[in-house]
C-alpha cells in the first residue's frame, strides 16, 4: 500500500522546484554502479515529469582510463587532475562526448548530449601548461541548455570545452563544469553526487556528517584538515557558487538509491549543504 504521507511531504517541495533549474555534476560509483545508475535515472526522470528542469553534467575518468589502457597510453596526474596532451585529449573527448554521454542519453527518454564545445557553451583556456589541454572556464554561454528546456528536453553536458586562446577544446574539471554552468543558469540548487557521505569532521567516521557548511566556516576546517585533498576543489566550486547566486549546494553521497528525489522532495534531505 502506498504511504500518502510521503506523497503529502514531496508536494511543497514539488511547488518550490517546479519551473527551476537544477544542476546536478554525475560522477563516482552512481554513474558505474548499474542499480545506482537506474536510481539516478528514474530520479531525473521524475523530476522532468514534474516540471524540474534538471542538468546533468558528467565526467568519466574510469572510462577514459581503461581507453588509455587499451591504447597502451598511461594516464599521468599532477595535483589531482590528468595531464591531456594532444593524444590523451582526443581520447577523452571520444569517451566523453561520444561513448559516456551517449550511453546516458540513451537511457533517458527525453535525454539530449551536448558537450561543453556545442553552443560554445563552455569557453576556456589553459589552466596550466604543464597539465597541456586542462582548461579554467572564461565564459559559459548557456543559451543551447535554455533551447533544451522549451522542448522538454532533458540536456547530458560532457565536460570539455571550446578553447579561446588556441584552436582545439580543453579537458575541463566536471565539477567546475557544473559549478560554472549552474551560476550561468540562476540555478535554484547544484548537487555534486560523490562517493563519499558529505563533508565529514573524521572522514574516517560517517556518523561526524556535517549536515550544514557556512562559507565563513570553510577557512577553519581547511585549517583543521578537515577539507583535504579531493574534497578541496569540490568545496572550491561550491563556495564560488554560493557567492555567484545559486541558491543551495549541496555534496551527497551518489552511493545512496534515489538519493536526489530524496534530497530535493523529503524534509529528510542527504549530505551536506554549503551555504
Amino acid at each position: 500500500m502506498i504511504d500518502a504521507n510521503v506523497l503529502v511531504e514531496a508536494l511543497p517541495y514539488v511547488k518550490e522546484y517546479t519551473n527551476q533549474i537544477v544542476v546536478v555534476k554525475y560522477g563516482g560509483n552512481a554513474m558505474i554502479d548499474e542499480q545506482l545508475k537506474a536510481a539516478v535515472i528514474k530520479d531525473v526522470t521524475l523530476l522532468n515529469l514534474l516540471g524540474v528542469h534538471v542538468v546533468l553534467v558528467h565526467g568519466g575518468g574510469p572510462e577514459i582510463n581503461e581507453m588509455l589502457e587499451k591504447t597502451n597510453k598511461e594516464s599521468k596526474f599532477l595535483n589531482g587532475l590528468r595531464i591531456t596532451d594532444d593524444e590523451t585529449m582526443d581520447i577523452v573527448q571520444m569517451v566523453l562526448c561520444g561513448k559516456v554521454n551517449k550511453n546516458l542519453v540513451n537511457l533517458l527518454d527525453r535525454g539530449i548530449g551536448l558537450s561543453g564545445v556545442d553552443g560554445s557553451l563552455f569557453e576556456a583556456s589553459c589552466l596550466d601548461s604543464d597539465l597541456v589541454n586542462v582548461g579554467k572556464i572564461e565564459k559559459v554561454n548557456p543559451q543551447i541548455i535554455l533551447d533544451t528546456f522549451e522542448k522538454g528536453y532533458i540536456p547530458v553536458v560532457s565536460s570539455v570545452a571550446k578553447a579561446i586562446d588556441k584552436q582545439g577544446t580543453y579537458n575541463i574539471n566536471a565539477d567546475l563544469a557544473a559549478s560554472e554552468l549552474a551560476i550561468a543558469l540562476h540555478a535554484k540548487k547544484l548537487i555534486l553526487l560523490t562517493d563519499v557521505k558529505g563533508l565529514m569532521k573524521d572522514p574516517k567516521d560517517e556518523s561526524t556528517l556535517m549536515e550544514r557548511v557556512k562559507v565563513s566556516q570553510i577557512p577553519l576546517l581547511k585549517k583543521e584538515k578537515v577539507i583535504t585533498g579531493g574534497m578541496i576543489p569540490k568545496i572550491e566550486c561550491c563556495i564560488k557558487a554560493v557567492r555567484e547566486g545559486v541558491e543551495s549546494v549541496n555534496i551527497q553521497d551518489g552511493r545512496v538509491m534515489h538519493s536526489l528525489l530524496v534530497e530535493l522532495l523529503s524534509n529528510q534531505g542527504v549530505g551536506t549543504l554549503i551555504e
